[in-house]
């Protein structure tokens, strides 16, 4: 039948103290409930025993002083050789012998008599084990069993025509009565106290109760019959009930594996449930986290693991950070106040394995630490990862058996806490891996997708949103001087600036480079823009690199919510703002941004989508710029540079829209452009037997691609020109930005014999120490230097040494930028080998730059039978 004593264990568990809150008042009103129906099923049985007792006859005898005790020992026995079967909702149903006892009553004593010795036995059972907090309900609840078997069984007798003794049909329906009063009351109370059971869980309990009941009663039944007639047959009868009990032994361990995989599955889904939550979510308001995961949730968790071990209490203690402290969650009976030491020998035992613990064996510190949880027994296990402890689980005084946890609990904690372990472990790197993907790894801020989602809320909740572009133009010369580790140390300098300018609770996010954005949430303009001037102030300052200061300049440019009436997303306002950041180059270095400025991306989003048309309809050409050799001033070759006549915004220069094609991931296709009809132009000069090379310009974003190399040579393939006459120019800067990236890439271009120059040479700082590591053949002198060159003595040393410099390394040196008479006849006297610049000739279009060759040059043979043009002075 239910074992009386699991009724306790249906009591509503809440969370005790110790971090995670107290218990509910949802709690407090199913007790008061529960408190009631205790009450009532007291008065329901007291009622219904003096019924009974005042209907069937007493017939007393001498007898009676040793069979009553014998009856209350018989059924002390039975409830101590109960097999346990855990069910769900904290219900335990123990397969008890209490029917046996109950049957032989029916014969030997009257109703008072089997109803005082099972009185006795039940309640001393429940005061042994610890459980008088139900000891009113249950003494109800065996008033009714026992009462209800005699009525039954009374009423049975009368049906059969009555008689001196007791028929067995009366006697063992009157037995099955007893489990069923027991099982329906103990539904009841699950009502009651509103746990979950399915209805095909009780009428499974339902049917297995009275079948193992019936079985029970016959037995006992047909021993008290044979021993009767025959008492010689007593060992018969005793071996069929060992072997009895053996069956219903092998029949329990079956259903407790069956019950502890179910609950081991529950706990598992119930902890990769809240991982997928605590993924998916951010805390809300009053929430309480505890590795991301509200409390409430492993709250569930514990009170799975409390109800399968039929545990008083279950105590979970989380850390998932070295420095953080631990956050308790209680399911059962309330931890004390006081927190436990941090001496404290459940919290600081070793592996990873369960230990039990009893307050009767254990030694004086782990018995103090029992007492201080006002706990008899406990099972403790810690939660690692590797040698990190992450947690500990502890269980309390099981209720449900009276010899406590056994084996079978040690193992199911054991693998529950496996399973918990995994979980916090997988749910830190995720909460790893999150942070990793909202955050900048270089100052810890948020990077763009993070600043993107924490700009959410804030911009559908607030009145006026405003976002600060802040940008540092020093970033780029650090760079290229100091390299990017000293730049690296500047932007978190200036990162940190920013935190303490705008306070810790404004969210700050870094861009890219020296690039942050900041979100002013309820701030008007005025006040965005005196921030903005505070900010800039405080960022201009010089900045300690190593054992130099360095100057820096900081430009802002920020947008308002407030000037589309609120509906524009953190997308457009970081794209508004960073229009006003490039509006302060006109002068003012803190601009908010204005209506008009959109004009400026608008352009750019049409360059970007038209462009590929504009190639298709010819809107796109290249114009070539003549280069000749100093002194003989023999055209040497053209440096092709493209041109683009827009239908809509007229003549483009390559200044505007190459840095948006590039941005836009059509550099490429540009390259491959531009190629093509420099390759087609050398092929119809080979054709006219001139071997005019021509100097294509390529990005950084050509030294990415692996597979830029074998494009160009079947370009070269396709049209037949020899390697050597075509140039790849680059810029410092573009191969100094990744030059491990870069030069696989150029060394493979060389290797196919095509020349190599670096453009602008000159401007950098970098260039110098990495110049005799790269397979170039030309530098190009930056035009600025000679430019320069007439008025200031500075830039004419400038190009004197490149030129040195360049002849050292062995090699050629290009002057652009020549404009005057004076400048090349210098270049000319430092031993300058070519000459580009508006003295010579502007870009010119393919069919003017013809029209020029034979206007401007003059044709005679060559060394190798080719012709050779030299300019005419």
């Amino acid at each position: 039948m239910p074992d009386s004593n699991a009724h306790p264990g249906t009591e509503p568990e809440a969370m005790g103290s110790g971090g995670a809150g107290s218990a509910p008042a949802e709690g407090r009103t199913d007790e008061s409930r529960f408190r009631v129906y205790t009450f009532f099923v007291l008065g329901l049985g007291l009622l219904a025993a003096f019924a009974v007792g005042a209907w069937l006859p007493f017939h007393g005898s001498a007898k009676l002083w040793w069979i009553g005790p014998v009856l209350a020992v018989a059924f002390l026995l039975a409830e101590q050789l109960g097999i346990n079967v855990d069910v769900r909702s904290g219900i335990s149903w123990t397969i008890s012998f209490t029917e046996i006892p109950l049957v032989i009553g029916f014969f030997v004593a009257p109703f008072e008599v089997v109803l005082a010795a099972h009185l006795v036995a039940g309640i001393g059972t429940l005061l042994a084990r610890k459980v008088a907090g139900r000891v009113l309900y249950n003494a109800g609840a065996f008033l009714l069993e026992i009462t209800g078997a005699f009525a039954v069984a009374g009423l049975v007798h009368l049906a059969m025509g009555g008689g001196p003794t007791m028929p067995w049909v009366a006697a063992l329906a009157g037995t099955l009565t007893a489990p069923l009063v027991s099982t329906l009351l103990a539904l009841a109370a699950v009502r009651v106290l509103r746990r979950r059971m399915r209805v095909s869980t009780a009428i499974r309990l339902t049917g297995r109760i009275l079948v193992v009941g019936f079985v029970n009663a016959s037995v006992g039944l047909t021993g008290y019959l044979v021993i009767a007639s025959t008492p010689q047959a007593w060992p018969l009868v005793l071996a069929v009930f060992l072997g009895l009990t053996a069956l219903y032994w092998a029949y329990s361990d079956l259903l407790r594996e069956q019950r502890d995989m179910e609950a081991l599955s529950d706990v598992s889904l119930m902890v990769a449930r809240s991982g997928q939550q605590a993924a998916a979510r951010p805390a809300s308001r009053g929430e309480e986290l505890v590795g991301g995961v509200d409390v409430r949730e492993w709250a569930t968790i514990a009170e799975r693991i409390k109800d399968q071990l039929a545990a008083g209490r279950v105590v979970l203690r989380l850390r998932l950070e070295a420095d953080d402290p631990m956050r308790v969650v209680v399911a059962g009976n309330e931890l004390p106040a006081s927190d436990p030491a941090n001496d404290d020998p459940l919290l600081r035992l070793p592996g990873a394995h369960v230990r039990h613990f009893r307050i009767t064996e254990a030694n004086p510190d782990v018995r103090a630490a029992l007492l201080e949880r006002s706990a008899q027994e406990a099972l403790v296990v810690p939660l690692r990862s590797a040698n990190k402890l992450l947690g500990v689980v502890e269980a309390h005084d099981r209720l449900s058996r009276w010899r406590g946890f056994g084996k079978y609990d040690v193992q199911l904690l054991g693998t529950m806490a496996s399973h918990l372990a995994t979980s916090l472990d997988n749910r830190r790197l995720l909460a790893t891996l999150r942070h990793d993907a909202y955050h900048d790894p270089l100052t810890g801020h948020l990077n763009r997708p993070g600043f993107q989602q924490v700009s959410r809320d804030p911009l559908r909740e607030s009145a006026e949103v405003v976002v600060l572009r802040i940008d540092l133009d020093v970033f780029s010369t650090v760079s290229d001087a100091l390299g990017y580790s000293w730049a690296d140390r500047m932007v978190v300098a200036a990162g940190t600036r920013i935190r303490g300018a705008l306070g810790p609770d404004v969210p700050l996010a870094r861009l890219e480079g020296a690039s942050f954005a900041a979100l002013l949430v309820d701030c008007t303009v005025d006040d965005a823009h005196r921030a903005a001037e505070r900010l800039r102030v405080q960022l201009s300052e010089p900045y300690p690199v190593d054992r130099l200061s360095v100057e820096a300049n900081a430009m802002i440019g920020y947008a308002s919510s407030v000037d589309d009436n609120g509906e524009v997303d953190v997308d457009g306002l970081l794209q508004r703002a960073d229009v006003a950041v490039r509006a302060t180059r006109g002068g003012e270095e803190v601009r908010g941004y204005v209506p008009s400025m959109g004009q400026i991306f608008l352009r750019r989003f049409q360059m970007v989508t038209q462009f590929r048309q504009s190639l298709e309809d010819g809107h796109v050409s290249v114009h070539y710029q003549p280069k000749v050799t100093l002194p003989n001033r023999q055209v040497q070759g053209v440096e092709a540079l493209v041109r683009w006549v827009h239908p809509e915004f007229g003549r483009l220069g390559p200044d505007e829209f190459v840095p948006a094609i590039e941005a836009a991931g059509l550099i490429g296709v540009l390259t491959s452009f531009v190629l093509e009809q420099s390759l087609k132009r050398v092929r119809k000069w080979l054709d006219e037997g001139l071997r005019i090379s021509a100097a294509v310009n390529l990005s950084v974003r050509n030294l990415s691609d692996d597979d830029f190399p074998a494009k160009v040579q079947r370009e070269l393939e396709r049209f037949d020109v020899p390697p050597e006459l075509l140039t790849f120019e680059l810029t410092e800067s573009g191969v100094m930005s990744d030059p491990q990236k870069a030069l696989p890439i150029l060394r493979e271009l060389h290797s196919l014999g095509i020349v190599l120059a670096v453009d602008d040479f000159g401007t950098g700082y970098s260039s110098l120490a990495y110049l005799r590591q790269l397979p170039v053949d030309q530098v190009k002198i930056d035009k600025s230097f000679v430019l320069g060159m007439g008025t200031d003595l500075g830039d004419l040393a400038v190009v004197r040494s490149i030129v040195e410099l360049g002849h050292s390394l062995g090699l050629t040196v290009v002057a652009e930028g020549v404009e005057e008479d004076v400048a090349r006849d210098q270049l000319e006297a430092m031993g300058c080998d070519v000459a580009q610049g508006y003295l010579i000739s502007r870009p010119l279009p393919e069919d003017r730059l013809e029209a020029w060759l034979q206007a401007r040059t003059a044709r005679s043979p060559g060394r190798h039978s080719e012709t050779v043009l030299t300019l005419l002075t």
